[in-house]
């Protein structure tokens, strides 16, 4: 007796090895497609003869996506593009950051900026991009402090929406000591803890019968 033949039909191919015409696979096909959307839009702010976005670069994707230059969520930007030179956004760095946002446009990186305040505003993140606040400012080789006037702008930029009055106490007293020149990054860190300890000093007084 010849053997039964099967009827059992065969299972469609997985989608994540179906191929195009060209041999190439679909999934394969789309990544390009995705990568190719990311680096025109690198391109269309990028100094073409430098092969990075400049700061004349960042200032034009700004005005695009209607922030000021000096707007926090810039800063944040930064911090997910892992950008390691000040108004400086490097083609991989770029790439790295886009793919991470799930961005490939201009609209999509609108949406991304908002979306981007919720990922710092968790404790783990902000402690992150408060730390690498500090470093992204730190232009020169070898240098590890800021002076008082860049300090009283960070602060105003990354605590002060957040911690207004306790920045503002800061940042005045700053301006009028005479005891420091610079501040380094321990410093720094150290503000952060004792706008979070005054805040929390405050809502126990509130709190006293």
């Amino acid at each position: 007796m010849p053997p039964r033949s099967s009827k059992r039909k065969s299972a469609p191919p997985n989608s994540s090895t179906v191929t195009s015409s060209d041999g190439r696979s679909v999934s394969s096909k789309a990544k390009t497609k995705g990568m190719e959307k990311i680096d025109r839009l690198f391109n269309s702010y990028a100094n073409s003869s430098l092969g990075v976005i400049d700061p004349d670069g960042i200032e034009a994707l700004c005005s695009d996506l209607g922030v000021d230059y000096t707007d926090v969520r810039i800063l944040m930007l930064a911090w997910k593009l892992k950008a390691g030179k000040q108004g400086y956004f490097t083609q991989d760095e770029w790439r790295t950051g886009m793919k991470a946002l799930g961005v490939d446009s201009l609209s999509k990186l609108k949406k991304a900026l908002c979306e981007l305040e919720i990922e710092v505003g968790k404790p783990t993140n902000y402690e992150d991009f408060y730390t690498y606040a500090f470093r992204y400012c730190l232009t020169e080789e070898k240098q590890k402090s800021l002076d008082i006037d860049s300090i009283c702008e960070l602060l105003n930029l990354v605590l002060g929406a957040q911690f207004r009055p306790q920045v503002d106490v800061l940042v005045e007293y700053l301006k009028v000591q005479s005891d420091y020149k610079v501040i380094n990054l321990d410093q720094w860190i150290n503000f952060s803890v004792f706008a979070k300890r005054l805040v929390f000093q405050i809502l126990e007084i509130m709190i006293q019968p």
